[in-house]
């Protein structure tokens, strides 16, 4: 029992700092803020978020393999595989950011240039579709946990 809380604690805490510095680039990354202080905590800020994607990974994993319900009820849950479908879905969309966050911090570095305004623009529309994608995978969560779904 002690186990499970644990690691629920463990995973809610990871999926919390995911969010919290997700919102964090979506507020900072607005061409009327772009500056050169912007720029440099975009790039510490995707870190930070991709570190706590990492955990929230790790530790949902931990939660399939150590939880009470144990891996065989997870793993044949539609709902488990729908959650990494959309977490996997916005992995594959940070990348685009990331690569900016890191091109712009370059540029910066070395010619002091500030990101063009629609690159600013996009980069913030596909933050906040990862935003808005994030938001669907507590819908399955709870019905995960409740065993709702086709097999449930």
């Amino acid at each position: 029992m002690t186990t499970e809380a644990l690691l629920a604690y463990a995973h809610f805490t990871a999926i919390l700092a995911m969010v919290v510095f997700l919102s964090s680039e979506a507020a900072l990354c607005r061409q009327e803020w772009m500056s050169a202080a912007v720029v440099e905590r975009l790039a510490r800020v995707d870190l930070i978020y991709g570190l706590s994607a990492v955990a929230v990974l790790l530790t949902g994993l931990a939660r399939t393999w150590w939880g009470m319900k144990g891996p065989v009820w997870y793993w044949l849950q539609p709902m488990l595989h729908i959650k990494l479908t959309l977490f996997v879905v916005i992995g594959l969309l940070s990348i685009g950011p990331t690569m900016r966050f890191v091109r712009w911090r370059r540029a910066l570095r070395q010619t002091g240039a500030l990101p063009p305004e629609a690159q600013v623009r996009s980069t913030r529309r596909l933050v906040m579709i990862e935003a808005h994608l994030l938001m669907l995978i507590p819908l399955a969560a709870v019905f995960l946990a409740r065993g709702i779904g086709p097999t449930g």
